[in-house]
């Protein structure tokens, strides 16, 4: 079944879109609040697309991330009551944010390098951190170091990688699909047990 190459063409065509890098900011804002889908979707295929500006593509994911992140933290700092916690119960978000509270214990700052960094929900991590009143510059600085080194990295890898990479990519696209779905469903019984 050929559905992810066909995903993949259009992917590619919003990518070179006169609007991307538009689209690719609202998202890496709105991703460190709420929106569930990382930027990583968005920038690869752009820095893809476009390899010449990737080094653009990456500074704007992070800068809008960070800024997206400092709203998160105000939601958690300020709003925690009337508005984030019971948007979180709705949503059964509960036992994440209570994880996340026992991991700034546990670990302190590293948390937000590690979710800044890796795919863990970011934005579970910067509105815990403005509830637990975290310092402003450190989560900042912190962010900005993390969510940069992840968005380079992935652009680097997709410069790096170019034209030869996109045909194998297109080659394998249907089949790493399908691994992904797998994992992912595997993935969600392993941690919903």
């Amino acid at each position: 079944m050929k559905l992810f190459s066909r995903l993949y063409v259009l992917v590619m065509q919003w990518a070179r879109h006169k609007y991307a890098p538009y689209y690719l900011s609202i998202t890496a804002f709105i991703e460190s609040v709420f929106w569930p889908i990382p930027v990583d979707v968005m920038l690869a295929p752009m820095a893809l697309a476009k390899p010449e500006k990737a080094w653009r593509y990456a500074t704007l994911a992070t800068l809008f991330s960070v800024l997206g992140a400092v709203v998160g933290y105000g939601l958690g700092y300020a709003l925690w009551e009337p508005v984030v916690q019971p948007l979180v119960v709705s949503v059964g978000y509960e036992d994440k944010i209570a994880l996340a509270q026992h991991w700034f214990e546990q670990w302190g700052i590293w948390v937000i390098f590690i979710a800044s960094f890796t795919p863990i929900p970011y934005k579970v991590f910067t509105v815990t951190a403005g509830l637990l009143h975290m310092a402003l510059l450190p989560f900042i600085v912190t962010s900005i170091i993390g969510r940069g080194m992840r968005f380079f990295l992935v652009a680097g890898l997709m410069r790096w990688g170019g034209e030869k990479m996109e045909r194998k990519l297109m080659h394998y696209v249907d089949v790493l699909g399908w691994i992904c779905i797998v994992l992912a469903v595997a993935a969600y019984f392993w941690f919903s047990r």
